[in-house]
């Protein structure tokens, strides 16, 4: 079985993600706020590094319930800062948690932050046709540039690229991917 370029076969939890998660559209407010704080922590390293302490960031993040990480005090960001099983960087868990914050407001001024994000493709998934490696859009631009305004922290275009990837907004799989 091919799978994109990117997956490394020596690794289940890699190949895992990406034949059952990755490019699969989601539309849980859950889901999508948990994928774009990962996405947040994984800038400047690998995204098996974050797979591999997902679940330590699931426990540490209260299962990303955004009613309680809307909450962390310093107290939690020390507590956060100490838990050698997750990525401790004071300025993403911050940014973290001012993210939930503004994740908020969009659920309310949208209804939900599904129906912000899908928005922007109009409710429809993007399948990359031209072969090419890109690793931002306009799309991702746009997006990045209004999560920003907003206020957002580590919300750059290639992270909004990968998190749209990872949403499945945009359809990024190889054309001799089993997935494409």
């Amino acid at each position: 079985m091919k799978r994109c370029f990117w997956v490394d076969e020596k690794s289940d939890i890699y190949k895992q993600y990406h034949d059952k998660e990755w490019g699969v559209p989601k539309y849980d407010d859950r889901e999508l706020f948990e994928l774009l704080i990962l996405e947040s922590f994984q800038a400047g390293l690998s995204w098996l590094t974050i797979l591999k302490k997902r679940e330590a960031f699931r426990l540490a993040y209260d299962n990303f319930n955004i009613n309680k990480v809307v909450q962390y005090d310093d107290k939690k960001v020390e507590e956060l800062l100490n838990n050698k099983d997750i990525i401790r960087c004071k300025n993403k868990i911050k940014a973290s948690i001012n993210n939930a914050k503004i994740f908020v407001d969009i659920q309310k001024e949208f209804g939900s932050f599904s129906n912000y994000i899908w928005g922007f493709s109009d409710n429809k998934i993007i399948k990359n046709i031209t072969g090419k490696i890109i690793v931002s859009s306009p799309l991702s631009d746009k997006i990045s540039k209004d999560l920003k305004k907003r206020g957002m922290k580590y919300v750059g275009t290639v992270i909004i690229y990968s998190y749209l990837q990872a949403i499945g907004v945009i359809n990024d799989h190889d054309k001799d991917c089993f997935l494409y």
